[in-house]
């Protein structure tokens, strides 16, 4: 790697906003919020909206989408004209 042109890449904690969980990894992002691990090192916190944690496909909370409704409301709009062909 050619030296000088590549980012400060350093541990980094990452915290889920909704359900508070974190884990430390490392990347080259940087914030000015700093946090306490439990090694005892400061390292630098990013607050994310959503992670694996917290994420429905990882909890198994799924929303379960009515595709059944949306045909019959295609249907109601546009009726058959959707399939029919131009003569």
């Amino acid at each position: 790697m050619k030296p000088g042109i590549h980012p400060d890449y350093h541990p980094v904690v990452y915290q889920d906003r909704s359900t508070g969980e974190s884990f430390l990894t490392r990347s080259t992002e940087t914030s000015d919020q700093t946090v306490e691990w439990p090694d005892g090192n400061r390292y630098p916190l990013v607050v994310v909206d959503i992670s694996a944690a917290s994420h429905p496909f990882w909890t198994g909370q799924r929303r379960v989408l009515d595709t059944a409704g949306q045909v019959e409301k295609f249907r109601r709009r546009y009726g058959d004209r959707a399939t029919r062909r131009p003569s």
